[in-house]
Parts: structure tokens; C-alpha cells; sequence
């Protein structure tokens, strides 16, 4: 059964794997973290499974017998967080999706970056992006990351709308979950490190390709 059109008046975007393609990034952070620990050769499997696993708040203590896991993150955030600005690249057409969704909804960004928010302003500046967010919160300014909702609950309340009315769109679990625990549409996109399988079993409102796709379902 097809499912009715979202009526939001704002809509909540996270940015790794929904916005910009951070496939790179996470391979060139796994180059430093294995470095790191004296390893030369960078398992590429798990370059995408840390990244997986901190978006759920799981340990990576079990990913690599016999090694500083602590030491292994460590270096694995701070290359993370440096090379965003380089390795990172919007998602093909997202310019222009951007620019039709904010023509029917006032925009916000969440992320869980631990970086200051200037730091993604700039970013987004880049990439042309920026202008279309009238808010943007990363992880520095909450206290608690997804799924909890705070993220979400800041950003409705400085779009100057209830979080009911508005759409929460990420290609993660836990964006789905964020959204769900604090009643708001949730849309999951497949551009990003998460399997259709895995967000299907968070039953999202919607499950599309990637974001260019929302516009066509937004009244």
C-alpha cells in the first residue's frame, strides 16, 4: 500500500552518509588507527564497522584481538574529525535537493561529530550547502548523542516548531530511533553504511535511496 505524503513543517538531516559521502573518510581514519597500533595493513571491513558501531553506542572492544582498542579510537576520531573537510563530498545532486526541500520546510542539520559547529558550517560553505540550514548542532552541543533525542528536540525548538511537525531523515539506526522516540516522521536513506534489512527493522515511515528521492514525497 503506497503511504501518504509527509506534511512537516521542518525537516531534521543528518549529514555522514545522508548528505555528504564520508566512505573515504572513514578509510582514512582506519589508515591512522591502525597505524597507530603498528599495523600496516588497514582491514577496510572494519573502517566502516567502527563508525557502525559508535552510531549505536556499541563497544569495538571484540573488532581486533590483542591491541589498545583505546588507542586504535583515539586515533581513529582525530583523523576522522581532520580529514572530514577533504575526504568527505556531498552526495551527488544534493545541492538541488536541498534547495526544493527547503523551499516547503524550514531545514536543520544534527551530526554527531564532536567538532564545533563552525567547523561543519564551513563545511557545508564548501560544498554550497550552508545556506540552506537554519540550524546546525553537532555533538558538542548536547550532552547526550543519538538515539537520544535531545539533538532533535534543540533543533525543532530553534526552528521554532514542535518536533511532531517535523521529519527526521538519516541513514543510520540511530537516526531512526531518535526520530521514533520523540514522535517525529522518520526517513531512512541507503546512501550511507546501513543495510535496507537493518532499517527495516526500525520501521521508518519512509526507506528511499538517498534523500534526493524525499522531495517527491513531501506535500
Amino acid at each position: 500500500m503506497e503511504k501518504p505524503k509527509l506534511k512537516v513543517k521542518g525537516i531534521i538531516l543528518d549529514l555522514d552518509g545522508t548528505i555528504v559521502d564520508s566512505r573515504e573518510a572513514y578509510i582514512e581514519a582506519a589508515k591512522a588507527a591502525f597505524a597507530a597500533i603498528g599495523q600496516e595493513n588497514v582491514d577496510i571491513k572494519i573502517a566502516t564497522e567502527t563508525p557502525r558501531r559508535l552510531e549505536q553506542n556499541l563497544s569495538i572492544n571484540n573488532m581486533i584481538n590483542g591491541i589498545d582498542m583505546q588507542k586504535f579510537l583515539d586515533a581513529y576520531l582525530k583523523s576522522y574529525y581532520k580529514v572530514t573537510a577533504t575526504k568527505t563530498k556531498p552526495i551527488p545532486n544534493v545541492s538541488e535537493t536541498l534547495k526544493k526541500l527547503s523551499q516547503k520546510a524550514k531545514l536543520a542539520l544534527v551530526t554527531m561529530r564532536h567538532v564545533p559547529r563552525e567547523k561543519v558550517i564551513e563545511e557545508l560553505e564548501n560544498f554550497g550547502l550552508a545556506k540552506y540550514f537554519q540550524v546546525i548542532v553537532t555533538a558538542l552541543d548536547t550532552s547526550q548523542p543519538k538515539p537520544s533525542p535531545e539533538a532533535l528536540i534543540r533543533c525543532a525548538k530553534q526552528l521554532g516548531i514542535r518536533i511532531s511537525e517535523c521529519a527526521v531523515v538519516g541513514d543510520s539506526v540511530a537516526d531512526v530511533r531518535a526520530g521514533r522516540n520523540v514522535g517525529a516522521k522518520t526517513v531512512a536513506v541507503l546512501s550511507g553504511i546501513f543495510t535496507r534489512e537493518e532499517l527495516e527493522m526500525e520501521k521508518p515511515y519512509l526507506i528511499l535511496k538517498s534523500v534526493n528521492e524525499l522531495p517527491d514525497f513531501l506535500e
